[in-house]
């Protein structure tokens, strides 16, 4: 039998348009290693690492008739070369020039005939730099046993040590034909005749009761639900019709000193970082003439990682959804923390929020596979119950390296929903907090803005508590 994609996956695949491309994506800055790291370095790392990802060399096909949800298969034509690709920047390449590229390569929907993942050697960068981007579909990463193409091409040491890698023999199995695709479909009916109805109803568009019936899956869309109000999000110039173009923009922020507003403060970094976020927005509304009274909020859909009270060691935590109403109209950044504080301690109704430190042993450089989670938790819930997305995702704090070339900064890129026209991905690394904003290039045209608003109260939550 054919490994199936789930309803969720598939309906992923439908809701899918050139406006509103589903694919995860970011780039990570390295450090040239001695020697260089050209493109056949990085096609012969990545083609060494493929073994660990076996899904990376399969491609999804469609049912005749839509009698049963798309199937996973080998790639007969898989090529390494069509996946991992090789572009540069005018020397001495420029941040901005960097960013202006990686929002051309993110607008770009992945060629779904194809495995769904592409990565690009950038070079060029100034200061002896090169970049990695990265897009992979959510459809490949389903859980938080999955690994992300991302994770596998890094090692803790320059040199990685001698580990026995399992033996790639892969060879693609042949493709099953039409006939057998139909064929497998009436069986399965056969077997489950719930799969027809989830099948009609995810391919007819039907999502709320496919949803309704995936509730146990890492989205928690219903958790999500029962810790908010069941309203609209507020208006907000985040919401409206969106092109294919997008615009990123990047902020940075020093992991120790926002450890120590925390401590001046309480609550957790994690605190600290929304209510950074929510102070940056507070100013980027003013700056465009928008009004800011007390009660004014902007609706964040937070996922976060919990862990239900009756599962061991880490094997129950999954994602879930937190709808968060940011206070923008609170003008106090002490109050802004405690407020978001508070809300956030209801994350861990029904469970327990997993702490920085599990996350990284439970998976390694785990922001890529978290990251794509936190997307596909957005995308099961009604782009009208909040304004945007924000996935905060811990990340390892010593050096990593790829191909021996040092990982100097990493930044996540999260998918706009269709009618959204923000979403914030932040990954700590090494000492740093990354922010990677990603807008619709004309309704948020001024993203690089509210990327330096970050940075600024940053600077004034610390300014803040060292005045106390």
């Amino acid at each position: 039998m054919v490994d199936r994609l789930t309803s969720l996956d598939a309906s992923f695949l439908y809701l899918e348009d050139a406006d509103t491309p589903m694919h995860v994506a970011g780039f990570l800055v390295l450090e040239s290693p001695r020697g260089g790291l050209d493109h056949d370095d990085l096609v012969e790392l990545v083609s060494s690492r493929l073994v660990l990802v076996p899904r990376f060399r399969q491609k999804v096909v469609e049912v005749p008739g839509h009698l049963a949800n798309p199937a996973w298969i080998d790639d007969p034509d898989f090529d390494v070369t069509y996946h991992v690709r090789r572009s540069a920047l005018p020397r001495p390449g420029t941040e901005e020039q960097l960013l202006d590229l990686v929002a051309r390569l993110t607008a770009r929907p992945l060629d779904h005939s194809r495995p769904l993942w592409e990565m690009y050697l950038v070079e060029g960068l100034a200061g002896d730099r090169i970049a990695v981007v990265t897009k992979t579909h959510p459809a490949l990463v389903d859980g938080l046993t999955a690994i992300d193409i991302g994770q596998v091409i890094l090692d803790d040491a320059p040199v990685p040590a001698d580990r026995p890698a399992p033996p790639d023999d892969w060879r693609p199995r042949r493709p099953p034909g039409p006939v057998g695709l139909v064929w497998e479909a009436v069986e399965e009916a056969v077997q489950r005749p719930t799969a027809v109805l989830d099948t009609v109803r995810t391919a007819t568009g039907d999502l709320r009761a496919t949803v309704g019936r995936l509730a146990g899956t890492a989205t928690s869309v219903l958790s999500a639900l029962a810790r908010t109000t069941v309203r609209p999000a507020p208006t907000s110039p985040l919401n409206g019709s969106i092109g294919r173009q997008r615009r990123v923009a990047v902020a940075r922020a020093d992991l120790d000193e926002l450890k120590a507003v925390r401590r001046a403060l309480g609550g957790t970094v994690n605190d600290v970082l929304l209510a950074t976020v929510t102070g940056a927005l507070r100013e980027w509304l003013l700056s465009r003439g928008e009004p800011v009274v007390g009660s004014t909020s902007i609706r964040a859909l937070v996922p976060v990682s919990v862990r239900p009270e009756d599962a061991e060691d880490d094997e129950g935590t999954v994602v879930s959804s937190l709808l968060l109403d940011l206070p923008v109209g609170e003008p106090n950044p002490r109050v802004r923390v405690a407020r978001i504080g508070y809300a956030m301690r209801g994350a861990a109704q029904g469970g327990q929020s997993v702490g920085a430190d599990t996350l990284v042993a439970l998976s390694g450089f785990a922001p890529p596979t978290l990251h794509a989670l936190g997307a596909r938790a957005a995308s099961g819930l009604s782009r009208r119950l909040f304004n945007l997305v924000v996935t905060n995702v811990p990340g390892p704090q010593v050096p990593l390296y790829a191909a021996g070339a040092r990982m100097l900064e990493v930044f996540p890129v999260v998918p706009l929903a269709r009618g959204q026209g923000l979403a914030i991905g932040l990954t700590s690394y090494d000492g740093t907090v990354y922010f990677g904003l990603n807008a619709d290039r004309d309704s948020v045209s001024d993203v690089d803005v509210l990327a330096d608003l970050i940075e600024q109260e940053v600077a004034d939550l610390v300014d803040t508590t060292r005045e106390t």
